[in-house]
């Protein structure tokens, strides 16, 4: 199995999009992991989700929590793992970290967004450079300007 990685560049607002990201994953029935080795800034992301648009409501715990094998959007803030309860349902990782997380190719696909700002395109460069160390399937989609 080859991970494959998408990288989806120019987004208006990193945390924003990622949240449309997850909603979109969430009603398409897909699992998904969302990982963030900053305690605060995966905080601030689940604070984000609940509450980006009025009308959204994206079911989402810990990966400790109780609840999480029953929940499809899963939060990590330690190395992520896929909990694939079902082969035939992988789950996917969305990576917010600055890094890539060290149990990547533990998945069969990853989701980088990227914004306009410097500082975030080369942190992306850095990862993308490092997923293509690692012979992932390294894709580019530019998002549509709003």
């Amino acid at each position: 199995m080859t991970t494959r990685v998408d990288f989806a560049f120019g987004a208006p607002h990193r945390l924003r999009t990622a949240c449309q990201v997850v909603r979109k994953h969430y009603l398409a029935g897909r699992k998904l992991i969302i990982y963030h080795s900053d305690k605060r800034a995966l905080a601030r992301f689940d604070r984000l989700l609940w509450g980006f648009e009025p009308d959204a409501f994206i079911p989402h715990v810990s990966v400790q929590h109780p609840l999480a094998a029953q929940t499809p959007i899963l939060l990590t803030d330690t190395a992520p793992q896929p909990l694939t309860v079902n082969p035939a349902e992988p789950i996917w990782l969305l990576n917010l970290d600055n890094q890539c997380p060290s149990t990547a190719a533990q998945f069969q696909r990853i989701l980088e967004i990227v914004s306009d700002q410097e500082q975030d395109k080369q942190s992306a460069r850095q990862r993308w450079r490092q997923y293509q160390q690692w012979q992932f399937d390294v894709r580019a989609h530019q998002l549509p300007s709003r």
